[in-house]
């Protein structure tokens, strides 16, 4: 195999861990209510709820608004529905990347700039609806750690660039 194409197949792998991820994330937007039954029942029957009270705490302060919300005013979760949508679109542009990295390296830049964005998003909004500083904190976390697989495709892309050739696309 040509040193060509091993970078390139690493980068499709690279790639690939990303889009599961982001896919992943998606999906869990979906079943929020059941999501926070189950972690609210994790909690209070395991020594995990003992040991972290301020999540317990939190948790119960979620489920009861989501259950307020479902129960009254169940349009509000809509939201989330569109959230998980935009997720799994934003994770089929990667298919183009998928397919020619060095055309489309456009996505993941613009990928790595919405990572950059979830920062000043939970420190600004976060506080304004009422998000403990700790929860902000995963939040932001989203975005330091999708920027790392981010940043080493592109670097991987900017080598396969300055090779030159066509990439190969897959059937």
């Amino acid at each position: 195999m040509s040193e060509r194409n091993a970078l390139l197949r690493r980068t499709r792998v690279w790639l690939a861990v990303f889009v599961v991820c982001l896919v992943l994330s998606g999906l869990t937007a979906f079943p929020l209510v059941h999501e926070l039954h189950w972690t609210q029942s994790l909690l209070h029957h395991t020594p995990i709820g003992d040991r972290l009270p301020g999540l317990t705490g939190w948790i119960d302060r979620v489920r009861a608004g989501v259950d307020t919300a479902d129960a009254d005013y169940p349009f509000l979760l809509y939201g989330t529905d569109w959230l998980a949508f935009a997720h799994l679109v934003i994770a089929v542009a990667f298919y183009g990347v998928l397919r020619d990295p060095v055309r489309n390296v456009w996505v993941v830049e613009f990928a790595m700039i919405a990572c950059a964005g979830i920062i000043p998003v939970a420190l600004i909004c976060g506080p304004l609806r009422g998000i403990p500083f700790w929860w902000s904190l995963i939040d932001m976390s989203f975005g330091v750690f999708g920027v790392i697989p981010l940043y080493v495709v592109r670097r991987k892309i900017k080598v396969l660039e300055a090779m030159g050739e066509r990439v190969p696309v897959p059937a």
